[in-house]
């Protein structure tokens, strides 16, 4: 292969981000063509609101859950304004910047996007079915938020619940509900019916290039697939809450809008190519694979998001 300079920086950043050992070159070999022709779109203002100042969210844990599953849930949200200290660096906090400097680019000043955790509602009982469907999600969120329009309601399924679609577009889906146009989040445990659609990096992908998997870093599969799937919904409820938003320009399908981490799927950190996650780091004590820091300890393995500054992916890595 002949290269210019230029190409030559890219190869030689990329290799020294990657793992040593004679197994990963061969990988990286393989897969450096997909990485040269690996392009984002660009993601573009439309002039439509954007969510800001205090967000509220309703949890509902539908279905069946463990301790971990929502203490990780809940550090996640906490972990969007929470200040880990100078020596443990990235921090998630900082990946929030970037979606609150939408603001800024939208023309709507600049000012913290506060996230917190106002409500939690549990479903043992699978009171709507264990398939998740348009009509399923409107009697969810009826039910749980007895016509509250004041919170996003956020639906978490247990694995045991069919996420009809979702494993075959973002995992994760954002919408709105009733005259009110209340935006929703729904989030899927894809440990049962499509890891290897949702849980990559963590699981071997269905399709697609050989991968270099990484152990969750909260020694969860299930609960660690669905902090990515929820920060990439709830990035986007923020920048595109009524579709209106930031977007790619010629993406008009429901299901397949190009939208500020979609844009950047399969990234998390610098030199990301197709079935590499980029730059991350692992944790001596568990092997988890993370690249931020949050509060109560825990740590994060969280998506690339479009910098609508820099028009590029942002990784904290």
């Amino acid at each position: 292969m002949v290269t210019d300079g230029i190409e030559r920086q890219q190869i030689s950043r990329m290799a020294s981000s990657l793992p040593s050992g004679p197994l990963v070159l061969s990988l990286y070999l393989l897969l450096f063509p997909v990485c040269l022709a690996t392009g984002s779109a660009s993601i573009t203002y439309h002039g439509g609101p954007l969510l800001t100042g205090n967000l509220n969210l309703t949890l509902i844990w539908y279905g069946q859950f463990g301790r971990v599953h929502k203490n990780v849930i809940r550090a996640f949200v906490e972990s969007l304004h929470y200040n880990a200290g100078a020596n443990l660096q990235p921090q998630v906090s900082s990946w929030w910047n970037v979606v609150e400097s939408y603001q800024e680019v939208a023309g709507k000043g600049s000012s913290p996007i506060n996230v917190k955790v106002v409500k939690q509602v549990t479903d043992l009982k699978y009171s709507a079915g264990k398939a998740v469907t348009s009509e399923f999600i409107q009697k969810v969120l009826r039910k749980a938020t007895g016509g509250d329009s004041n919170t996003i309601p956020v639906i978490l399924t247990a694995r045991d619940v069919k996420m009809q679609g979702l494993c075959f577009t973002k995992c994760s889906q954002h919408g709105m509900l009733g005259d009110h146009q209340q935006p929703y989040i729904v989030v899927g445990n894809p440990e049962s019916e499509c890891p290897g659609s949702c849980a990559w990096p963590f699981q071997k992908p269905d399709k697609g290039p050989l991968s270099i998997t990484l152990n969750p870093p909260n020694g969860n599969l299930g609960v660690d697939a669905m902090v990515i799937a929820f920060a990439r919904a709830l990035v986007e409820a923020v920048t595109n809450p009524y579709k209106t938003g930031f977007f790619q320009d010629n993406s008009n399908n429901a299901n397949k809008t190009v939208e500020a981490a979609s844009a950047c799927w399969g990234i998390f950190g610098s030199g990301a190519f197709d079935g590499y996650t980029g730059k991350v780091r692992v944790d001596p004590e568990t092997g988890g694979g993370f690249n931020g820091h949050g509060s109560r300890g825990r740590k994060f393995l969280i998506p690339a998001v479009w910098n609508p500054k820099t028009k590029s992916c942002w990784t904290l890595l």
